[in-house]
């Protein structure tokens, strides 16, 4: 599938849930999220229609995510469903964590291929501050739980908040010296309730290369990848920045996103949702919805410029 810039469109992120275990300042309210009703949420059934409708269209890579997708009950059936369609090359789940230690294994077995873990610190209380609560020592049994249940290769998800885990580059960059993972450093977006926050606590990852003047630059050709990557010489695992504000990378998109409550974002940063439901009640066939959110995908965002206004939704309710 290609879209009105022939962008080729491979990668679908489908939000499971809205709900999450933990309260990540610049994430959740500490309140959480209203609940919703069942009705409101796409069923394990619908999710999975849309992700195999999408894999005939030419969709090759998906990825889970929420919220936390691990609490949201029948995820195992799910996987294992997705898992077996014919044409799918990628399959990836982004968590936080907390739960991987129970179920890595389990993972595996339904036929995930891989998992991002994200970790915004190394330090107890850095972490406890950050999450509101979370517990570091469960997220690190997890990423051993994980290497050990082959979900590779391994990606560390770092948002960088400055001068509350900056200063930490260092000890993550240490991780990729003797393991085969790539820790990926993402630029804070002003979205949800980091939407409200000062550029005090905006930092470019351009300090990342200004650190470590050693790094190694590899993939720079491929653009459909909004990673940028980079390798220590000598270093097993690889360095990842994701820079959303410093560097825009629309002109390589090829995703769209599907929110927990049926809902396609052709793009992120923009409010402009397709209700599925809705059009599924008019006749349209989910190849026909799929196919229009994709000519709906801009050109770009505006998140740089003067008159972006942050998407009203925060990042658990659309998906990380």
């Amino acid at each position: 599938m290609f879209d009105k810039y022939n962008r080729k469109i491979n990668y679908m992120r489908i939000s499971v849930t809205d709900r999450c275990n933990l309260r990540c300042e610049y994430c959740m309210p500490v309140v959480g999220v209203p609940k919703k009703s069942h009705n409101e949420i796409l069923r394990l059934e619908e999710i999975e229609n849309i992700a195999l409708e999408g894999i005939k269209l030419g969709i090759d890579k998906i990825r889970l995510t929420g919220g936390e997708p691990l609490v949201r009950k029948g995820i195992m059936g799910l996987i294992g469903n997705i898992a077996n369609a014919k044409g799918l090359k990628d399959f990836a789940l982004t968590t936080n964590g907390l739960l991987l230690k129970k179920h890595a294994k389990e993972l595996k077995d339904k036929g995930l291929k891989r998992v991002n873990v994200s970790i915004d610190s190394l330090n107890d209380k850095t972490y406890e501050k950050i999450t509101k609560g979370g517990n570091l020592k469960k997220v690190l049994e997890g990423i051993e739980e994980a290497k050990k249940a082959g979900l590779a290769p391994l990606k560390l998800n770092v948002v960088l908040i400055k001068g509350t885990n900056d200063h930490e580059i260092g000890d993550f960059i240490k991780l990729t010296r003797n393991e085969e993972i790539e820790v990926r450093f993402i630029e804070l977006m002003p979205i949800g309730e980091a939407s409200g926050w000062s550029n005090d606590y905006h930092i470019t990852n351009n300090v990342v290369k200004e650190l470590f003047e050693e790094l190694v630059p590899i993939d720079v050709e491929n653009k459909s990848i909004p990673t940028k990557r980079y390798k220590i010489p000598n270093y097993k695992g690889t360095i990842g920045l994701i820079n959303p504000l410093s560097e825009c990378f629309c002109d390589g998109c090829n995703r769209i996103r599907i929110t927990a409550d049926g809902k396609i974002k052709p793009c992120l940063h923009s409010d402009f949702e397709i209700n599925i439901r809705k059009l599924s009640k008019e006749g349209f066939s989910m190849a026909e919805i799929l196919e229009k959110s994709i000519n709906k995908k801009p050109e770009k965002h505006n998140i740089t410029s003067e008159e972006f206004v942050p998407i009203k939704r925060g990042m658990h309710q659309v998906g990380g």
